[in-house]
């Protein structure tokens, strides 16, 4: 076949040489906001910065993972986080803290504004696995508050969370993720608030 109708072969319709990409859904992370501290309750004069969370491989992306067997994560088809997921667990801690209202000084891990205190993480887990034929969703994150002036570590903690899904629709399982999130993010705050008052 000459070489004029190779080409012209592959210009015609419905020649299409690169796959169709599959369709992915987006989806942001469910919050239920922290009801606001007790009236009366005393605030903190203290800047913390939230810096946002150390990951690396699968954890560092938006793929939502789940473990279907232990050691062999995958990743739902179709559908992926709109952020990536440390940056996710930022933002939801972030609105934790100003729904609290206890620590009013916050600082965007972004910014140079200084602070006094520091709050660094490292996301260990943020993933779904099966427990008896359903999904669970799960979070771990290892938190430790530094004094930036002393760069003195205050105080440390790994925070663990699991939901358990009701389905193995993706929906009900970022359902899942949001609440185990929030329950993270309310314990964190007052891990963080009591801490600041034993210094």
């Amino acid at each position: 076949m000459p070489l004029l109708a190779i080409v012209m072969a592959f210009a015609l319709p419905g020649c299409n040489l690169v796959p169709e990409r599959t369709p992915v859904t987006l989806y942001e992370l469910p919050a239920q906001a922290l009801d606001p501290a007790p009236h009366g309750s005393a605030q903190r004069e203290t800047a913390l910065r939230l810096a946002t969370p150390d990951a690396s491989g699968l954890l560092d992306g938006t793929r939502i993972l789940v473990v279907p067997t232990p050691n062999q994560p995958q990743a739902y088809a179709g559908a992926r986080w709109a952020d990536t997921m440390p940056q996710l667990i930022r933002n939801r801690l972030l609105d934790a803290f100003q729904d609290d209202g206890r620590i009013p000084s916050l600082v965007h891990a972004d910014s140079n504004v200084s602070a006094d205190m520091e709050l660094l993480s490292d996301l260990r887990s943020f993933h779904s696995r099966y427990r008896n034929g359903l999904p669970e969703a799960t979070l771990r994150l290892d938190v430790r508050l530094i004094d930036t002036r002393s760069q003195r570590l205050l105080a440390s903690r790994r925070f663990t969370q699991h939901q358990p899904v009701g389905s193995e629709s993706i929906e009900a399982v970022i359902d899942a993720f949001g609440m185990a999130a929030d329950r993270l993010a309310h314990e964190l705050v007052d891990w963080t608030v009591n801490r600041l008052e034993d210094r």
